[in-house]
């Protein structure tokens, strides 16, 4: 009697914690569409890529290139006053008088300036037609690096919402699987109270529910945490629950083939190296420059006036004056030491660099874009089988179902039957989104994740 109390009360309450979460606040469901739209929106990964992005923008415009002239404004002004005494040391005016002191105070002298100049570059060798040809290429290749930034994110983002909506079916299959063990408990109950089976049948019913109840709780755990991991990629609120769609929608295996023919165009990694190597052929050109020389163009028209005051021998004057400068130079660079013929060497060694890690890492490509297939196909084969394996399993249950209830098998084969049925839904769904999972990975290689429709 103590065993049986026991029993109901563990079974009893891992139903009422199993129904506490179950009614927990669920919101509309997350399609994939909206939670991409959210990643790209709030993903912090994005939105530093997307500033990158921005700041190259900003580089490659015509004001960061040097091209137009640099123009400069100068204004000053100054104030002086001064008190002087003049003393002649008894000298005589024209009338034979000893000349006074002549004593001026406060006397005040203003000054005022202005000018604008201007500085441009005629020629410098074509050094910044190439470096401004380089900032355009920096601009794609920050884009490449933000699309692979979000394909990546993507990646992710598929990941963790699969595994939410994987769970998802999981608890389902649970939660039908404790609904049979509660119909076999309350018949092995009802045998029991006509003496038809006796107690260990009903004990063992009771375990089993205990069983499922508990896998319910674990399942739901690990729901919950999922759906945490998806708000951190989505950059939303932890405490949001939102249900994901279950549905997967496999691409046409032709049309993958399809894709793959043109991956090694269409990679967002070999499309990066091919970008480096742009760059520096720019820089090549660029250093050549140095030995070209720079005509330059220079201009000013200044302002000036000046206000004097009077002084012992002089009345205050006012003088105002304009003046216009043009000036043309050239600088040729002959010798600078070597350093100009390093820079261009080292250019070139990186280059060549570039070349060889283009190289190495077409063959990477490649190699990743055949595992991935092969894994891809062979995903897809399992998920098949497994979904055979589901009819199989059903059949074989709703067989021992009738088996049992025509007491033809035991309880022990009977649950036997109901677990092989159990593993193989659960089983088949893991097979379904690490098909799905291995679909992305070759869709990302052959650089068309970003083209498809979710």
């Amino acid at each position: 009697m103590k065993l049986k109390y026991k029993s109901l009360l563990v079974i009893l309450l891992c139903s009422v914690i199993a129904k506490l979460y179950s009614q927990e606040i669920k919101e509309e469901t997350l399609t994939k569409k909206e939670a991409i739209s959210q990643m790209l929106e709030n993903n912090f990964g994005i939105l530093l890529a997307n500033n990158q992005v921005a700041v190259a923008k900003n580089n490659k415009s015509i004001l960061n290139a040097d091209y137009l002239p640099s123009i400069t404004g100068n204004a000053g002004g100054s104030f002086d006053q001064n008190s002087s005494t003049t003393d002649f040391n008894g000298a005589l005016d024209n009338q034979g008088n000893p000349r006074p002191d002549i004593e001026i105070n406060d006397a005040e002298t203003r000054r005022y300036n202005a000018s604008i100049n201007l500085d441009y570059t005629l020629f410098d060798g074509l050094g910044r037609y190439y470096n401004y040809k380089q900032l355009k290429e920096e601009y794609n290749l920050s884009q490449l690096q933000a699309r692979e930034t979000i394909e990546n994110t993507m990646l992710q983002l598929f990941s963790v919402y699969y595994e939410v909506a994987r769970l998802t079916e999981n608890e389902t299959v649970l939660q039908e699987a404790l609904a049979i063990t509660k119909q076999r408990e309350k018949r092995a109950e009802y045998q029991f109270e006509y003496g038809q089976a006796n107690k260990l049948a009903v004990l063992n019913a009771q375990v089993d529910v205990t069983t499922d109840s508990i896998n319910i709780l674990n399942v739901q755990q690990q729901l919950r945490n999922a759906k945490r991991d998806l708000n951190v990629v989505l950059n939303r609120e932890l405490a949001k629950q939102a249900n994901v769609d279950t549905t997967v929608v496999f691409v046409n295996e032709l049309v993958v083939d399809s894709y793959l023919e043109t991956a090694a165009t269409n990679n967002v990694r070999l499309q990066q190296v091919d970008q480096d190597i742009k760059i520096s052929e720019y820089q090549i050109k660029g250093a050549k420059s140095f030995i070209l020389p720079t005509i330059g163009l220079t201009g000013s028209y200044g302002w000036n006036t000046s206000d004097n005051p009077a002084s012992a021998f002089f009345p205050g004057t006012t003088q105002n004056s304009n003046n216009l400068n043009v000036g043309l130079n050239l600088r040729w660079n002959l010798f600078d030491g070597g350093r100009s013929i390093v820079a261009l060497k080292n250019v070139k060694i990186a280059n060549e660099s570039q070349q060889l890690i283009k190289k190495q890492l077409q063959q990477q490509v490649l190699r990743d874009i055949e595992n991935a297939k092969d894994s891809y196909k062979n995903a897809l084969t399992i998920y098949r089988l497994q979904e055979q394996n589901v009819l199989t399993s059903k059949d074989n249950f709703n067989r021992s179902e009738e088996r049992f209830k025509l007491g033809q098998i035991t309880s022990v084969e009977y649950r036997q039957a109901q677990l092989n049925y159990l593993n193989a839904q659960t089983t088949k769904n893991a097979a379904k989104y690490t098909a799905k999972l291995a679909e992305l990975a070759v869709l990302q290689l052959s650089g068309q994740l970003l083209n498809v429709e979710f």
